[in-house]
């Protein structure tokens, strides 16, 4: 995989503390759930919805923009459509 594509947990592991509750502990044990590996993909996909949000409040005038093009002007080959 490219270093684009690259999915951030990847990489190297890094030891670091956690404040979990008790009992979700205790009910992951028993379930037999590998913790720290679900709390990485909780974190991963925190980041990733971050991400799209920032994304999306980055890009929200561009967006405006182009729904105002589309208001005003139509749909770019709209006469194509077959739908």
């Amino acid at each position: 995989m490219n270093q684009v594509n690259k999915r951030p947990d990847e990489g190297p592991k890094r030891a670091t503390n956690v404040s979990l509750s008790e009992a979700l502990i205790a009910d992951a044990r028993d379930l037999g759930i590998n913790i720290s590996r679900a709390c990485e993909d909780g974190l991963s996909a925190e980041v990733r919805r971050e991400r799209a949000k920032r994304w999306l409040k980055e890009n929200e005038a561009a967006f405006e923009a182009w729904n105002a093009y589309i208001e005003h002007n139509g749909l770019p080959l709209a006469k194509y459509r077959k739908f």
